[in-house]
Order: C-alpha cells, then structure tokens, then sequence
C-alpha cells in the first residue's frame, strides 16, 4: 500500500493557513502522520488523516539527536513503512530522509502535481496566498514551478 506521510509541522498548518488542506485529499485520499505532528497542528483534523503510532521508539529516539520530535517521529514512521513518500520542507529534514533513502516531496511538487492532475485549475494564485504566510520561495523558483505547471 502507498502512503503519503507529513513529515514536519509546516505542511499541515501552511495549507490550512491558505484554505488549501483539502489538495492532499483530493490527491492522495489518506494521509498519515503521528501524534507528534497533529500535535504541532491546532487546526481541525480532517477524518482522511490517520495516525499510526511509531513501532521502533528506540529508533525515533536515535532520530531525534539530529531533528525534532514530530520530524524524527515522521521519519520513523517511513522507516517502518513500505512503499511511502513523506512531505518535507525544512532542509534537515530533507538531509536526514535522503540518508535513509526515503522518498520525499515538498508543498511545490504537490501544487504541481495537482495541477497537471487537474485538481486545481492554476497555481499562481496559491502562490500568491503562500507568499502571504512564512511560506517563501524566490521569484526565480515560482518562475519555474510555473513553468512546469504549464502556466
């Protein structure tokens, strides 16, 4: 089974923030992620999301020398599941996945791929509500996820 995983505390709370939550949804039905996260969420829990509980406590404790609680319980999470991706966006995170070999996306490849998907009609003006939060990518990095999106 392929899971989606949220792997740090911005993905949640930035879409939620721009009233685009729903795209991981319409994406990829369920989303999973752990306590740890939702914890860092204070938004309401939509039903698609699921928790699962860390097996390897040991492990996530390892994890946590390098990253926070909710990444490394991500991070873990992936390690005791097969076939998955998690969402990353802080680069430590990204580091530490690319150690273990664990897939990874960020918020731009999801807005990519929903629109090539035609879930959502453009990206521009998710950019736009994105640029309005703690969320910022350069006028170069829009320029090309643009592109891509055909835009």
């Amino acid at each position: 089974m392929y899971k989606i995983i949220i792997s740090d505390s911005n993905c949640l709370p930035i879409l939620s923030e721009i009233g685009e939550l729903d795209i991981l949804y319409k994406l990829y039905g369920q989303v999973y992620t752990t306590s740890e996260i939702l914890n860092k969420f204070k938004g309401e829990i939509p039903s698609w999301l699921i928790v699962e509980t860390i097996t390897d406590s040991i492990r996530q404790s390892i994890i946590e020398l390098k990253l926070a609680k909710e990444e490394s319980s991500a991070i873990a999470l992936a390690l005791q599941s097969s076939n998955c991706t998690l969402i990353i966006e802080k680069p430590n995170v990204i580091i530490v996945a690319q150690k273990f070999n664990l897939p990874f996306i960020g918020i731009l490849e999801i807005l990519i791929n929903a629109k090539l998907k035609g879930i959502i009609t453009a990206i521009k003006p998710i950019l736009e509500k994105l640029s309005k939060t703690s969320y910022q990518i350069s006028k170069e990095l829009e320029l090309f996820i643009l592109k891509e999106a055909n835009e």
